[in-house]
């Protein structure tokens, strides 16, 4: 191919190798320069433009791209028609891409010309997600090194279909396991599932003893599983632990314990007969990707995992952490043990009120308005006040002055907020930034929550325990969730990377594995005083209680 700049009488049929502006429009890269085109180039005061010109031999980078895309498409993978040189290849089944490395390096090694890119071996993918991409750099390429290329890889791109559909949850139960946890892995593990067209077709719960867990693993082997997962009431250290111990009671085999993926370092795969059977690390309980995917995804798919195939997934192993597990590789200042550390109360009273209306021609703020004689965001600031929390920090905004007003007198310390106009995030982000750096973590706080007392806020802070997975503290009255939400120091980056009116719920959904729930004693949790109506019943209710 000839590249390069010629005068305009000799552009005729080649291609414009850059795309020229004009004042009538834009001469786009790669058009086939005709007596048109050429016409306002002319029109424009050009004496010359680049072009590229195709020679004998040469493939147009279209039908050099596709011609690559169907040769590398291997099984379950469909090649779209190509375009400016590119063609994308995508999954036609859901399941895990196998893209050959040795294949794939060879195809790129043929001219640098040719490039093919593609997801990472064993990435799981649906039906329709891109898997791969052809591109041709330049205009066209030697018909010779297409076909090298072609030659160098076929097939190395493909899908491994999921093809297991019946799976089996057991999980063992010892005196204080929280029902709720084995509640929450099994619904993670229902969702896991349900990309792959897996489903759960037995749930049992057995006590935490090797013989009970290895009848209930020949049951649901009877039954036909599959595939059986163990969520164990304590983690699997040893092979004479019970999981393991289980297993090989039941007649089973363990293949490898422990892998080197962190997290999911304490795994356990085995079988029973034809039944893959994996003994589930604890980050198993989280939807984020951990060592434990690597493996249950293969075992869906049918591919062979042996104990050398886990030892080297160590490779692209150190996985993003997850909040359930301890930080040593940055501690965080005061957060111990249960109860342990010093939270700092943020109490968030920067908003506008826009749904209380106007009295007297004036637009009424809700934080200012009383209740049982106090105005409202002082009753929260009493409160935060008479609780183990400290500091109370009060972030202003629409108002300040007036609700620094209401506060005079309390230990409290005021951050103003400029850009509360924003949202509510901006407002959660500067009481965070003034927490101190020694706190354990801070409770966000509503200001316009008037019968929030300082019994709740300690229960909050009593309930954080990070070695029991209990980072998030949330008040629940009945079925509903409320405020305060107490949160660990390790989440400040997340709750100061929101933005707008929002506030941290997406944050608890995408946390659940680590969100704890308090019982609160009233609905105090759940009220506040966003309208008039809603002001007036709070008013009925509350009994004022002078700080202790």
């Amino acid at each position: 191919m000839r590249f390069g700049p010629v005068p305009l009488a000799a552009a005729q049929g080649a291609i414009a190798a850059h795309s020229v502006r004009l004042e009538d429009g834009v001469i786009r890269k790669g058009t086939r320069l005709g007596r048109a085109e050429i016409a306002r180039l002319e029109a424009a005061g050009l004496a010359e433009v680049v072009v590229a010109r195709l020679e004998a031999g040469d493939l147009g980078e279209d039908a050099a791209a596709a011609l690559l895309a169907d040769a590398v498409s291997g099984p379950h993978v469909r090649a779209a028609p190509a375009d400016t040189g590119r063609a994308n290849l995508y999954a036609a089944a859901a399941g895990l891409v196998r893209a050959a490395p040795d294949a794939v390096g060879a195809f790129n090694d043929v001219d640098e010309a040719i490039t093919l890119a593609t997801l990472r071996d064993f990435a799981p993918v649906a039906v329709g997600d891109m898997v791969g991409t052809v591109k041709i750099i330049p205009f066209a390429v030697p018909a010779a090194s297409a076909q090298a290329a072609a030659r160098a890889a076929p097939g190395a791109l493909s899908v491994a279909p999921y093809r297991l559909t019946r799976v089996a949850v057991i999980s063992t139960l010892l005196p204080g396991l929280a029902p709720k946890l084995v509640e929450k892995a099994v619904a993670v593990t229902r969702a896991r599932l349900h990309p792959t067209g897996a489903r759960i077709i037995d749930n049992r719960t057995v006590p935490h003893e090797a013989q009970a867990l290895a009848a209930t693993l020949t049951a649901v082997a009877q039954a036909g599983a599959e595939l059986a997962i163990v969520f164990g009431a304590s983690a699997i250290t040893d092979r004479s632990d019970v999981v393991p111990a289980a297993l090989v009671e039941a007649g089973g085999v363990v293949d490898r314990l422990g892998m080197p993926v962190d997290p999911g370092n304490l795994i356990m795969l085995g079988r029973l007969g034809e039944m893959p059977v994996i003994g589930a690390p604890g980050c198993a309980r989280s939807p984020k990707e951990n060592g434990f995917d690597f493996v249950l995804h293969r075992l869906l798919a049918c591919l062979p995992v042996s104990a050398g195939d886990i030892a080297r997934m160590g490779a692209g192993g150190l996985l993003t952490d997850i909040a359930a597990r301890p930080h040593p590789r940055a501690a965080m200042a005061g957060e111990g043990t249960a109860g342990e550390g010093a939270f700092a109360a943020v109490i968030l009273a920067g908003g506008r009120s826009a749904r209380m209306g106007e009295r007297g021609g004036q637009a009424v703020n809700k934080l200012l308005e009383e209740v049982a004689g106090v105005p409202v965001v002082r009753r929260v600031a009493e409160a935060a006040l008479a609780s183990r929390a400290r500091p109370v920090i009060v972030v202003t905004g629409h108002d300040a002055g007036a609700v620094a007003e209401a506060l005079a007198g309390l230990d409290v310390t005021l951050v103003h907020n400029a850009d509360f106009a924003s949202g509510m995030a901006s407002s959660l982000a500067s009481g965070i930034g003034a927490v101190p750096e020694g706190a354990a973590g801070a409770l966000l706080m509503l200001g316009d929550m008037p019968l929030v007392g300082p019994g709740l806020i300690d229960q909050l802070i009593a309930a954080h325990d990070p070695q029991a997975g209990r980072l998030v503290c949330v008040p629940r009255h009945g079925e509903r969730r409320g405020h305060p939400v107490l949160w660990s120091r390790r989440f400040f980056a997340e709750l100061c990377a929101l933005s707008g009116d929002v506030g941290a719920r997406h944050l608890l959904a995408a946390h659940a594995e680590v969100v704890a729930e308090v019982e609160a004693a009233d609905d105090g949790a759940l009220v506040d005083v966003d309208t008039p109506q809603l002001l007036d019943a709070a008013r009925r209710r509350a009994i004022r209680t002078e700080p202790a």
